[in-house]
């Protein structure tokens, strides 16, 4: 580990200084700047790095996000919650000029005609960033998109079950249990843009204390670590999408946030917003945790 190398963060309107003095990561988007395409033909398909290919209605909870920004677009991922709300990063949704495109039931994401997709247009009154968002610290690293209408469910669209809520805040760390991350992010960081179809890995849960050593002290109780053996992560485009236990449940526990700025094969941990610490926040916005 090279503490004293020193990068930037890149903000999702652009590129700007990090001053803190873990500044070697970096939210996991593409940045509006860059055009937006799929991967090129000689790099290896079937990865988001080193992963594995979807399959139609494998992961029917996944969003796509193609977001509004100035400058042009971005894109990120999201999960669908309930016929109404999605769970997404706060750096994707923080910069939004009109709104977002948001994709529901796609695999490829550029096959308008597919079965299943739809592309609902939500402006940017129906987005909730977390009110103590921190882009330089990279804190509560979440908000939600209220659909301007129900979304009807079928073989495509399901939502994610959120994890039960506990009034003694007695959740599970999850620590070496596996994990799902799914989106349309960068293959590879040769990549030059984010894939057209979806892709996901496995990976097994880290300990916090272990995952901190990694990004100088800076991992809070708020974010939850995978494990990076092989080059196998999310990428930059994967931002705000889905981790889910691998027990069959599709039960949501981190929503992608950032990893090292060095590149996304470098073995260091891919970080998420820990969905458990912002249960009281989801429910108070959206009432769908259940809490009473």
């Amino acid at each position: 580990m090279k503490a004293a190398i020193v990068l930037t963060v890149l903000a999702i309107a652009g590129v700007s200084a990090n001053t803190l003095g873990f500044s070697n990561v970096k939210p996991l988007h593409i940045n509006p700047r860059e055009e937006l395409l799929p991967a090129s033909n000689d790099i290896p398909s079937g990865r988001i790095t080193n992963g594995n290919l979807a399959v139609p209605k494998q992961f029917p909870y996944q969003a796509g996000l193609l977001l509004y920004v100035e400058g042009g677009a971005a894109w990120c991922g999201g999960t669908l919650i309930s016929d109404r709300y999605i769970v997404t990063a706060a750096h994707c949704t923080d910069s939004l000029t009109t709104g977002v495109d948001v994709y529901l039931g796609a695999y490829n994401r550029l096959d308008r005609s597919e079965p299943g997709q739809q592309i609902i247009f939500t402006p940017k009154k129906y987005v909730t960033v977390h009110e103590e968002w921190d882009p330089e610290a990279i804190r509560n690293d979440i908000s939600l998109i209220k659909l301007p209408e129900a979304i009807t469910f079928n073989d495509y669209i399901q939502p994610a079950s959120l994890p039960k809520y506990s009034p003694d805040d007695d959740y599970s760390t999850y620590e070496d249990q596996l994990a799902i991350a799914s989106g349309w992010g960068r293959t590879s960081d040769q990549a030059t843009g984010v894939t057209d179809v979806l892709e996901w890995i496995e990976s097994p849960i880290m300990k916090n204390n272990i995952c901190s050593r990694w990004y100088l002290g800076s991992i809070k109780s708020s974010q939850i670590c995978i494990k990076t053996t092989g080059g196998v992560s999310t990428c930059n485009g994967d931002s705000g999408g889905p981790l889910v236990l691998d027990d069959g449940s599709n039960t949501l526990i981190g929503a992608t946030s950032f990893g090292i700025a060095l590149g996304c094969e470098t073995g260091w941990p891919g970080v998420f917003t820990r969905i458990t610490y912002f249960l009281k926040w989801i429910d108070e916005k959206t009432g769908l945790v259940n809490i009473n």
